[in-house]
C-alpha cells in the first residue's frame, strides 16, 4: 500500500503588509531594500483580528477537499503541523476536524516548528502503512504573527501567516504506478535549542512568549541541514539527486534556498520559491509552495519532488515524493 499525495490546497489571511508598510507601522530601523536583499521578501499575509490558525488549516483543508472531490465522511484522519496553536488543548486538529463535519478518525497536532509538516507528513504516512487511516488531511497551518516582537527587526520581517493541507491517500501499488512518498528522514538536536524559539510557554511563563533566533548560526545550519537531510533522503529512495525534479525547501529565506541548491549542485531554477509572496511561515511553508506549484502547473504527474525544513530544536527532515 502506497500513500500518495492526491490534492493540495491552501490558505492565506486577506491583508496583505508590504515591506514598507511592516516599517511604517512598526518603525523599524530597516528598509525595503535592506529586507529584500537579506531574505528575498516582498510582502507577507497576516492574519486578521479574531482569525486563528484553526481557521486558517481549516479553509486550506476545504481547497484540498474541493480539489479532490472528498468530503467529510471520506477523512478518517486530521494532521496538523504548527507551533501555533489556538489553544493549548483542544488541538488544531480537532478544531479542524469539527469545522468539517468529520465524525471519525486520527486527530492530532505535531510540534517540530518549521519542520512541522514534514514531521506531520511521516506521521500520516505511517498511520497510512499500519492500515489505521485510508485517507488523511495533512496541514501545516501557522500565525506566526502572533509570537512576534515587533521591535526586533531581525525576526518581525521574517515571518508571516498562512496554511496549507495535502491530501494523503492510501492506494495499492497497482494502482498509484510507483507515485507517493518514497522516504522520508527526522532528525533533531536539542543542543541547538538556544539558537531559535520563543521565550515563553504554557508552564513556564503561562503565556506564548516572543520569538529570538540567531540568525546567523540558524541560516548555517539551516543550509547544512537541509542539504544533508535531502541527500540522505534521495538515497534512502534509491535516486539520485540528478533525478530531482523539484526541491520545495522551506521557505525561511530566498538565499538560503539558493545556497540549498548549490550545495546539492541543483539549478535554482528547480526550486519552488514563494518566500518573496508569503514570507516564513514555518509549518505552513512547504505545503503553501507546493500549492503554488501545483496550480501553476509546475509540479506534474510523475514529478520527483524533495522537502526539506529545519526548524526550532533545532529538528530537521526531508519528505522525497513522486507525484
Amino acid at each position: 500500500m502506497r500513500a500518495v499525495i492526491t490534492a493540495t490546497g491552501s490558505y492565506l489571511p486577506r491583508r496583505v503588509v508590504s515591506n514598507e508598510a511592516l516599517i511604517a507601522q512598526y518603525h523599524l530601523d530597516s528598509n525595503d531594500e535592506w529586507i529584500r536583499t537579506r531574505s528575498g521578501i516582498v510582502q507577507r499575509y497576516i492574519a486578521a483580528e479574531g482569525e486563528a490558525t484553526s481557521h486558517l488549516a481549516t479553509e486550506a483543508a476545504r481547497a484540498a477537499m474541493a480539489r479532490a472531490g472528498v468530503f467529510a465522511d471520506g477523512i478518517d484522519g486530521v494532521v496538523v503541523g504548527t507551533s501555533t496553536p489556538d489553544t493549548t488543548m483542544p488541538s488544531v486538529a480537532t478544531k479542524v476536524q469539527a469545522a468539517l463535519g468529520i465524525k471519525h478518525g486520527a486527530a492530532l497536532d505535531v510540534m517540530a516548528a518549521c519542520t512541522g509538516f514534514i514531521a506531520a507528513l511521516a506521521t500520516a504516512h505511517g498511520l497510512i502503512q499500519t492500515g489505521m487511516c485510508k485517507r488523511i488531511l495533512v496541514i501545516g497551518a501557522e500565525t506566526m504573527t502572533r509570537i512576534l516582537d515587533f521591535t526586533d527587526r531581525g525576526t518581525c520581517i521574517l515571518f508571516g501567516d498562512g496554511a496549507g493541507a495535502v491530501i494523503l491517500e492510501a492506494m495499492p501499488e497497482e494502482k498509484a504506478n510507483g507515485r507517493g512518498i518514497l522516504a522520508t528522514t527526522l532528525e533533531a538536536d536539542g543542543s541547538f535549542g538556544p539558537l531559535l524559539g520563543t521565550n515563553g510557554g504554557t508552564s513556564s511563563t503561562q503565556t506564548a512568549g516572543a520569538m529570538f533566533m540567531q540568525g546567523q548560526e540558524v541560516f548555517r545550519h539551516g543550509v547544512e541541514k537541509m542539504a544533508s537531510t535531502t541527500r540522505e533522503a534521495v538515497g534512502k529512495a534509491g535516486l539520485e539527486l540528478s533525478e530531482v525534479d523539484w526541491l520545495v525547501a522551506h521557505q525561511a529565506n530566498g538565499r538560503m534556498i539558493a545556497s540549498i541548491a548549490r550545495q546539492l549542485k541543483l539549478d535554482e531554477s528547480r526550486c519552488i520559491v514563494t518566500v518573496d509572496k508569503h514570507a516564513n511561515t514555518s509549518a505552513a511553508s512547504i505545503p503553501l509552495a507546493l500549492d503554488v506549484a501545483v496550480k501553476d502547473g509546475r509540479i506534474k504527474p510523475g514529478n520527483i519532488v524533495a522537502m526539506p525544513a529545519l526548524g526550532a530544536g533545532l529538528t530537521w527532515g526531508c519528505c522525497v515524493v513522486k507525484w
